[in-house]
């Protein structure tokens, strides 16, 4: 039985691509939450830019988790 290198090296190379990816995004959000506790110690109130930063990457995130359960478990198809 011959192994197919290349199609192992694809499937590393977009599970690494896309994990980050995800980190980034994952960190964008933390970012964001940190953006709204400066403006919090600052003036008092919450920065709403960095708490729509933060709600979207998180949101991102979940759906990518979201997706990948999908694509795992086969009971969902």
């Amino acid at each position: 039985m011959q192994l197919d290198w290349s199609a192992l090296g694809q499937v590393a190379a977009v599970s690494v691509g896309v994990t980050v990816a995800v980190v980034t995004v994952f960190a964008l959000g933390v970012l964001g939450l940190a953006r709204v506790e400066a403006a919090r110690e600052e003036n008092g109130t919450g920065s709403t830019v960095g708490l729509t930063q933060a709600g979207l990457c998180f949101m991102a995130c979940a759906a990518v988790v979201g997706y990948g359960i999908y694509l795992i478990v086969p009971q969902f198809h």
